[in-house]
């Protein structure tokens, strides 16, 4: 369809496109850049079903205040889907059991496949369990493939097997570096069915990680999703979410010399948090956007998670071109996506748009900073760092972090790591950091004995230009060589710190810290040892690993000596901004098209692995990390009636702000755990238990860590007793949750949860739906729900039911311990409120009502399938 007469051709270099110009609609010129790219989105999918000319309308209408602030929902399909291994393995199980399902109704396997185009990079395992030698990379590497082989192989067939479908092996990149870097398009061409139209349209992605959003330093519109929302748009489906209102970011002015990107972001991430943009799409413009390079973008749009907006959008512009030009994409396709930006809107100009909020930072008023000691929002100016560490232990330092030789003191730096894509992918700030390593170096200076250091470059091309630069060899003698090609410390892959110094640690309780060139900091979060945790520039990073001390004050005092015996200040050895601009002007297109042009084959170790050309996964039985899920099992190829739910149990009764991180398995599987004892049983032994992160791929170890937060409170645990605890009612005995759900299944008896308000706040995990499901919930009765994760809940075949308003738990009297009995539709018709009963042990009885929170059409499809993986099964079946 095409209501708002839309379509139009592009002629491009004597090829002639299909478009849809979101700047010819009326209005439509007015909106913000990445709004546009939302309506071109509908005006090119309009069916006048799931998008209609409404839907549509209402994009170009809805402004703060519009139906009273209450954001209409729309159905929305992103060109593609990028994934890093923690969560991809679990969708490409999916897949491949899809096979399987295919196989079992005599169809052919081969017809399942991604039906949008499909990324994985392999970055998220490996670990510095070595560093600061020339043979820490390869002995790091090897430990990796040693831990993940089961993994690795697994996705190697998936590569071999399925269309659309590309994996970048392990050791080539962080996944939004290398997405930035080679993967994205910015603009998608695609030839239509009628007479050899080729359509053209915007490069628009969900990923499966939250700092997806870097790809907005270019103009490509992109964010974090969970993996059923990943999986939904990987096979066809549309992804519902509000429309956004967007907050202009006026950028006016540049940095000051020696002031980096780092410290830009940082003044952002405070800002923009002050401010409020959670659920927002922040648009960066103003005329300091054109003093900024495609990096410095690049490392702004990173941490949108950090500020909490859903993306921060950079326009296309001719630095983006000329980012385009440099990492070696072809020239008829760089001139498709100038012409493109110019004639929908896309480019940078002097328009003026509609905002619905304003925002102003003067770039020339940055300073040099840091961020922590624990939230990424909380900046501290480097000349404060010291007072802000001492605030934070209440000045109960056993030390004042001078220069003490090997004796380890509260405030020592213990972790200096140069990692994470929010800086590695800016060549400026890697390039400052290899210049002052190199200063620092001819003045004789040296890295603390205690300090852990580390390089994990955010690409092959990282490692290239600085050799070329000659700055890997002062690094290094440094002790930051490269550890690996992935996220390593910023997701709490530091791997171990020398023995001595842990055990230091211990037997002092010694308050020691981190410094890293990451977008996270939370406690914890980095080593269990390392209780503060400060995000810095990567030339920073290094200051502070020289000075062994964050108390130390680098603006004033010294660094260090040199081999002379005079003092050495930060400023001393800091580089000056003509050089590194002279040194970044050297970065040639030749640098990303050699690193890039092997990026799927591989190295040895990847070769090395067997994995068969079948289609269909040679699942193993021994296996414990890749497993056959069973979301089909059973499935007939038609639908039927969902089933009256009669004499539910409640699991866990919750109360408020009950975040996925409280339901989904995460982080070390602990030995005594329903999920340690599994894994025990099958001859794991506890020092190969690796984390929940590591085994999403196995069905078994994710249902029983569900529910299984050392911090979740159920009010049906005995004593208030903390962690997966519940009570099964009929018995009255005390057991973890996942005992209690596989009680319930062996006595066919349907159970429920019952929680307060915000139930699935947080970030949207795939499993805090899947692993409920799999413990036999069929619905959850709370009073209000997270946006996201109420769509999960639905995409899995659980019931979302909302408790009427005023109503609750408590003021209905239940305490969790009756029965529960419900309809849930018939005739395929879900109503729009069911009729709850719940009986006590007196026979007793409460009867309220609670909305059905199914909220759209597709919903109700997914609903009455069971989910959305039968949902896309029985179309593929069809």
């Amino acid at each position: 369809m095409n209501s708002f007469n839309a379509r139009s051709e592009l002629k491009v270099q004597n090829r002639t496109y299909e478009i849809y110009n979101p700047a010819a609609v009326p209005n439509g010129a007015a909106l913000p850049r990445s709004k546009k790219i939302l309506l071109e989105n509908l005006l090119r999918f309009e069916d006048g079903a799931e998008v209609s000319k409404d839907d549509i309308q209402a994009v170009l209408d809805y402004k703060d205040g519009h139906k009273d602030g209450a954001a209409p929902e729309i159905a929305y399909r992103p060109a593609r889907v990028l994934m890093q291994d923690f969560t991809g393995v679990p969708v490409v199980a999916d897949l491949a059991v899809m096979r399987d399902t295919m196989r079992h109704f005599d169809k052919d396997p081969s017809k399942i496949n991604p039906l949008q185009p499909v990324d994985l990079v392999i970055d998220h395992s490996v670990q510095v369990d070595t560093s600061a030698n020339a043979g820490a990379y390869d002995l790091n590497t090897g430990l990796e493939y040693k831990r993940n082989k089961e993994r690795y192989t697994f996705l190697k067939w998936a590569q071999k097997s399925f269309s659309n479908f590309n994996v970048v092996p392990p050791g080539s990149g962080i996944v939004h570096q290398v997405n930035i870097e080679h993967l994205a398009r910015l603009v998608f061409t695609k030839e239509l069915d009628k007479g050899g139209v080729t359509q053209a349209y915007p490069d628009t992605l969900v990923g499966t990680d939250s700092h997806t959003t870097m790809i907005n330093g270019i103009g490509v519109l992109g964010w974090g999703v969970g993996g059923i929302e990943a999986e939904a748009s990987m096979l066809g489906q549309s992804i519902s979410m509000l429309i956004p209102k967007v907050v202009s970011m006026k950028l006016t002015g540049s940095l000051e010399p020696g002031v980096m990107a780092t410290d830009l972001v940082l003044t952002i991430v405070e800002l923009l948090r002050a401010h409020g943009v959670v659920g927002k799409f922040v648009e960066f413009q103003g005329d300091g956007v054109k003093h900024l390079t495609v990096g410095d973008r690049a490392t702004i749009a990173n941490m949108a998670p950090e500020y909490g907006a859903t993306c921060g959008f950079f326009p296309v512009d001719e630095q983006t071109i000329n980012y385009m030009r440099l990492t070696a994409r072809s020239d008829d396709h760089i001139a498709l996506i100038e012409k493109y930006a110019q004639e929908t809107g896309l480019w940078l100009d002097d328009s003026t748009l509609e905002y619905d909020e304003h925002l102003e930072l003067d770039l020339g008023s940055v300073q040099s900073c840091l961020a922590g000691p624990k939230r990424p929002q909380d900046r501290v100016l480097l000349k404060d760092v010291p007072a802000s560490y001492e605030k934070e232990t209440n000045g109960t330092l056993n030390d004042t972090g001078s220069d003490t030789g090997n004796k380890l003191s509260d405030g020592a730096v213990v972790i200096a790591a140069i990692t994470s894509c929010t800086n590695t992918s800016n060549p400026s700030v890697m390039l400052a950091a290899g210049l002052l390593a190199r200063n620092a170096a001819e003045r004789g200076l040296k890295v603390k004995p205690w300090v852990k250091t580390s390089l994990a470059p955010g690409s092959r091309v990282v490692t290239r230009y600085l050799e070329d630069a000659g700055l890997m060899e002062p690094l290094q003698s440094l002790g930051f060589h490269v550890v690996g090609y992935g996220c390593t410390t910023c997701i709490g892959n530091s791997g171990p710190l020398d023995e001595n110094i842990s055990q230091t640690i211990e037997k002092d309780d010694i308050i020691a810290s981190a410094v890293l060139s990451g977008n996270r900091n939370f406690e914890g979060r980095i080593h269990p040892l390392v209780r503060l945790n400060y995000l810095a520039s990567p030339p920073l990073v290094i200051a502070y690993a020289l000075a062994g001390h964050i108390q130390k004050d680098l603006v004033n005092a010294p660094i260090g000596e040199d081999d002379k015996g005079q003092a050495v200040y930060l400023k001393d050895i800091w580089p000056d901004s003509k050089t590194i601009n002279e040194l970044e002007s050297r970065l040639s297109r030749e640098q990303f098209s050699k690193e890039y042009a092997t990026i799927y084959d591989g190295d040895e170790n990847w070769r090395a692995l067997d994995s068969n050309d079948s289609e269909l996964c040679d699942w193993s039985e021994e296996s414990t990390y890749v497993v056959a899920p069973p979301y089909f099992d059973g499935m007939g190829k038609t639908p039927t009636d969902a089933k009256p739910i009669k004499g539910a149990r409640a699991l866990a009764m919750l109360g408020d702000s009950i975040t996925t991180d409280h339901i989904s398995p995460a982080g070390a599987i602990a030995k005594d755990s329903p999920a340690g004892l599994f894994l025990n049983e099958r001859g794991v032994s506890q020092d190969e238990f690796n984390s929940y992160g590591s085994r999403r791929g196995n069905h078994e170890v994710m249902m029983r860590g569900t529910f299984a937060n050392i911090r979740l409170q159920n009010l049906l645990a005995a004593n208030e007793r903390k962690g997966g605890w519940t009570t099964h009612i009929p018995t009255g005995e005390e057991m973890t949750i996942y005992d209690a759900a596989q009680q319930y299944k062996t006595d066919d008896t349907p159970v429920i949860v019952i929680a307060g308000k915000e139930y699935g706040s947080g970030s949207s995990r795939d499993w805090a739906a899947k692993g409920p499901m799999l413990l036999g919930v069929r619905a959850i009765i709370a009073e209000s729900y997270e946006r996201i994760h109420r769509s999960n809940l639905v995409g899995m075949g659980i019931l979302p039911l909302q408790f009427m308003d005023g109503d609750s738990a408590k003021s209905l009297g239940l305490d969790g311990r009756e029965i529960y009995d419900f309809d849930t539709g018939a005739n395929g018709k879900m109503p729009s409120a069911v009729k709850v009963t719940a009986t006590d042990d007196s026979g007793n009885t409460k009867t309220f009502e609670a909305k059905v929170r199914i909220d759209t059409p597709v919903e109700h499809d997914y609903f009455r399938h069971g989910g959305i993986l039968p949902f896309v099964m029985r179309g593929f079946l069809q």
